[in-house]
């Protein structure tokens, strides 16, 4: 068979044909080598990768054991077909490839073993297998996550129960900038899974990673008000706690524009929606125009945010947008009756203006410190 005609034989494989796959193959013995030899790609994937890939075992089985392919032949990634098999959860492949002697704790590229990478999926079966196999649950990826810490982000309260029932230890676990399962579950809005932790684990209230972010923080500034409201009433969770910055939750969610959230903090908790980042002084107001969330604006005003309020080096909202070039939130904010005044340098805030809509809404309203 000539070189150009080998895709043929990657498409067999992906479509799990494996009688004609067999009859391409059988009747030159010389084609042997170049099957085992041969990767496809920038990926350099292998027919046995593709046959992992797409769960079909019987042709899995024909590569390795009439054509000689070696299971732990890697990609570019590193990437063994024990991976590619857990991590989309061909329960048949996975097993076949365990019971012929495949290393269970292959790592590839950013140490990523099986494990791991099955824990992205809600397949328990494929999990219980690579477990049952000798599959260490307490191994760190380049990131400082274990699978615990995976299937955290994924969702997966069920496979979580299985993860502590083998490894009970596994929870306790930071990713190499000290963010616990809890922050990532809560960042992410798995309401179950943060239910879950709070029950089985003993992670401290208002941990902070290595921005000083908390579980809380992730939930609000991600707009998932139901985990915030868990954390406070099951985990003590103080709405009020600062980052590395000084910066409160409330203007974390104006940064990201979680209005709901903000409303929230202010009409329910009773946070001051004028408190300020310790570090520069800087409002909710001033984060929301210099990321120019009109609604966002609109939200925090009609709740009382302080429309004069000023920063540490006396900049006003106003500044905020016009630095930020933000044209929308400029107009929004000097509708609501901000004038262009100097900040303590003596700039106003439309010289800071380069982008030429800001510059225009300056001109059709005629403003002047």
């Amino acid at each position: 068979m000539a070189e150009g005609e080998r895709p043929r034989l990657l498409r067999l494989v992906q479509e799990g044909r494996l009688d004609l796959l067999q009859e391409e193959l059988q009747p030159d013995a010389t084609l042997g080598p170049g099957v085992q030899n041969q990767h496809y790609g920038r990926s350099g994937d292998t027919l046995l990768h593709y046959a992992a890939r797409y769960g079909h075992r019987d042709v899995l089985a024909y590569l390795v054991e009439a054509m000689g392919m070696d299971i732990e032949v890697f990609n570019s990634d590193y990437k063994r077909p024990l991976h590619e098999a857990a991590s989309m959860g061909h329960r048949e492949c996975v097993s076949y490839l365990l019971e012929r002697g495949a290393s269970v704790d292959c790592l590839k590229k950013a140490d990523w073993t099986p494990l791991m990478m099955a824990c992205t999926r809600q397949n328990l079966e494929v999990i219980k297998a690579l477990v049952e196999h000798g599959a260490n649950p307490l191994l760190k990826n380049k990131d400082g996550w274990n699978c615990f810490h995976i299937a955290s982000r994924e969702g997966h309260p069920e496979v979580l129960q299985y993860l502590l029932e083998v490894s009970p230890g596994s929870w306790d676990t930071e990713s190499t900038i000290k963010r616990t399962p809890l922050h990532t579950a809560a960042m992410h809005g798995c309401f179950d899974v943060v239910e879950l932790l709070l029950e089985r684990c003993q992670y401290k209230p208002d941990s902070r990673d290595k921005c000083g972010v908390t579980p809380f923080m992730d939930a609000i500034q991600n707009g998932h008000v139901d985990i915030a409201r868990l954390l406070l009433e099951k985990h003590q969770a103080c709405p009020t706690a600062v980052d590395a910055l000084g910066a409160q939750p409330l203007h974390r969610a104006a940064v990201t524009a979680q209005d709901e959230a903000i409303q929230f903090l202010v009409s329910e908790l009773g946070v001051d929606v004028n408190e300020r980042v310790t570090t520069l002084q800087l409002t909710a107001l001033h984060y929301a125009a210099k990321e120019g969330h009109v609604h966002t604006i609109q939200t925090l005003l009609g709740l009382g945010a302080d429309v004069q309020a000023k920063d540490g080096k006396s900049r006003s909202v106003l500044h905020a947008a016009c630095a930020g070039q933000q044209a929308a939130a400029a107009r929004t904010l000097l509708h609501a009756g901000l004038r262009d005044t100097p900040d303590g340098s003596g700039v106003l805030a439309q010289q800071l203006a380069r982008n030429p809509d800001v510059i225009q809404v300056f001109q059709e309203m005629d403003v002047s410190p």
